[in-house]
């Protein structure tokens, strides 16, 4: 997993009752874009840091809708 800072880090609910939480890349601490990272979740305004597991992806520019 690659990111770059204002990407969105995706993280599904892997249980019952879960949602998925949506936060923007705020900082990389590797310069390959490596994990982990810092994230602004847009749910709760707060950052922490995030070594994220298989159940998140990134969505770059790219891969965001228009608008």
């Amino acid at each position: 997993m690659k990111a770059a800072i204002g990407d969105k880090l995706v993280v599904e609910g892997t249980r019952h009752g879960e949602t998925r939480r949506i936060g923007v890349i705020v900082e990389l601490r590797h310069p390959d874009g490596s994990p982990p990272y810092v994230v602004r979740w847009m749910d709760a305004d707060h950052e922490s840091l995030v070594f994220p597991g298989p159940d998140a992806h990134v969505m770059t520019e790219r891969h965001m809708p228009a608008g």
